[in-house]
């Protein structure tokens, strides 16, 4: 499958709260990133330890969310606030289609309702 380019990026952005040109420049260099190694030299480099579990807690429930389970069940199971996985829900229902773009790039697990 093609890697997105930067172009095909910004495509997916609606609002950006940053500067366009640094928002491009940050697509850019995550577009640059060829392997797991390089995105865990650059993630580790980029994130605080908080910025990354927040991250990393969203990647999982937006999946399993993509999987069909109950925002209750999530909220159980990641120890996270129901109003989390709702905020979530919310991204992966009306957001850009990059979660869903991404979870089939991955071949992750998606529910026949959340294919839409």
């Amino acid at each position: 499958m093609a890697r997105l380019g930067v172009n095909d990026i910004m495509e997916y952005c609606t609002a950006v709260p940053v500067p366009e040109r640094h928002y491009r420049e940050l697509c850019e260099l995550f577009s640059s990133i060829d392997t797991s190694k390089e995105a865990d030299l650059l993630l580790k480099d980029l994130l605080t330890p908080q910025e990354m579990e927040s991250l990393a807690e969203r990647w999982q429930l937006v999946q399993l969310l993509a999987q069909g389970i109950s925002q209750r069940e999530i909220a159980e199971k990641l120890n996270v606030s129901i109003s989390k996985v709702t905020r979530g829900s919310r991204v992966l229902q009306y957001g850009t289609g990059g979660f869903m773009h991404f979870l089939r790039k991955l071949k992750k697990a998606v529910s026949e309702t959340e294919k839409g």
